[in-house]
């Protein structure tokens, strides 16, 4: 008789704590990750989520879900301004290049989405305070694998795979207005002048689907995301059909309003043709997600639709 008592204050006990949890949340499959610091499983639907890195904060709210941390975009000082409005009144926890752990701390995630760049240093500090995920390769891997990945580890694997799709589907109705073959240059202003983005970056694999073709500095960025800095004399290096012009900061607006007075820039064929667009760098040089793929769409048509 005791022992039954016993049991049945246990399943209370257990039916009044379920009843706390989010719907879902202790039920969720449990799932492992093959990650770039060895296989993590997870057990449920993670709560409180943080985000190193943009490309994670993109699919976290491409999922449904928002984190409570993340990191600056490059160049400035909170979330790039086309997550803003989904990620709302975000904690920041340091930068691209370095996390505040006191930060992270404090916030007492259950669930850390970090990115390929994290140091195993840092990795093993972080995954102190919860589990932490990194996935594997590098900026230059196919911009889905991560999506998948993140998808899966906030136990959003369905949602990911459909965000993907959304964007899929939308290049197919986008790229029958583009004419095949035409060469597109992706460009970042600084004010050490203008760097060629790599085509085998997210945005060049966006443009690669809707037909464009990438130029040949372009196409030899297969380890660095970015060329050096031109100078003006070596303009015609960054010319094609269509030019994507991108800056980071007010430095680097100044500088690209600079060289467009430039008879140099003048010359360029893009220029002449009017086929110059002006686009968020913290997107088209460092962004990444299906979010940001959309933004790089909507970039793309006004373009086109201008011509």
């Amino acid at each position: 008789m005791i022992a039954s008592l016993s049991r049945c204050s246990r399943l209370l006990a257990l039916s009044g704590l379920f009843a706390l949890l989010p719907l879902g949340s202790a039920l969720a499959e449990s799932r492992t990750l093959d990650t770039a610091y060895g296989e993590i499983k997870l057990a449920s639907t993670p709560q409180r989520v943080v985000t190193l890195g943009e490309n994670a904060l993109d699919v976290a709210l491409s999922v449904g879900v928002t984190p409570l941390g993340s990191v600056a975009t490059r160049g400035g000082s909170d979330v790039s301004a086309y997550l803003k409005s989904k990620a709302g009144d975000i904690k920041i926890v340091g930068t691209a290049r370095e996390t505040n752990l006191e930060s992270v701390f404090a916030l007492q995630p259950d669930l850390i989405l970090a990115s390929p760049e994290l140091s195993r240093d840092q990795y093993q500090k972080l995954s102190l305070i919860a589990p932490t995920v990194v996935p594997k390769g590098n900026s230059f891997e196919d911009w889905r694998n991560n999506v998948e990945f993140y998808g899966e580890a906030l136990g959003k694997s369905s949602e990911a795979k459909a965000a993907i799709a959304a964007v899929d589907a939308r290049i197919d109705a986008v790229k029958g207005k583009i004419e095949p073959g035409q060469v597109a240059s992706v460009v970042r202003w600084s004010p050490q002048g203008p760097g060629v983005m790599s085509q085998h970056l997210f945005v060049g694999q966006l443009l690669s689907q809707l037909g464009f073709k990438g130029t040949a500095m372009a196409a030899e960025l297969t380890k660095k995301p970015h060329s050096d800095a031109l100078s003006l004399e070596n303009l015609s290096r960054i010319d094609a059909d269509w030019l994507f012009l991108a800056t980071l900061n007010a430095d680097g607006d100044k500088a690209l309003e600079q060289a467009r007075q430039q008879p140099a820039f003048a010359r360029l064929k893009a220029v002449s043709s009017g086929h110059v667009q002006s686009v968020d760098g913290q997107i088209w040089s460092s962004g990444s997600g299906p979010l940001a793929a959309n933004v790089v769409l909507d970039d793309v048509e006004k373009a086109i639709a201008a011509q």
